[in-house]
């Protein structure tokens, strides 16, 4: 790790171990989760997204983007015409209203 404070954190760490601190947490047991995304992002910007998400206050721009994944994928489904059109329109919406959405966040962070 660090050097001192490397070996600081594994000391605190086995110590926690061997008084029993670290059993029965969340997660317990269970796989790590997948976070593979995250690999080509900052790290702090990745970070505060997860205890976002964990605490349920995402900014708007993900739950636009799930909404626009969902209606992609539905629109590759349809073979209708005019539920093509209308489900075209709907992804053209979903994607202003994602870049608005995004481009007001960035703007807000700079």
């Amino acid at each position: 790790m660090f050097g001192a404070l490397g070996k600081l954190v594994e000391r605190q760490i086995k110590k926690a171990e061997a008084e029993g601190q670290l059993r029965g947490l969340e997660g317990e047991g269970a796989p790590l989760p997948d976070r593979s995304a995250e690999a080509q992002s900052d790290p702090a910007i990745a970070a505060g997204h997860r205890i976002m998400a964990q605490a349920g206050v995402l900014p708007e721009e993900f739950d636009i983007k799930k909404k626009l994944d969902e209606a992609r994928k539905s629109y590759a489904a349809l073979t209708d015409a005019q539920d093509r059109k209308a489900a075209m329109a709907e992804i053209a919406d979903l994607e202003m209203r994602y870049n608005m959405a995004r481009d007001a966040r960035r703007a807000f962070l700079r």
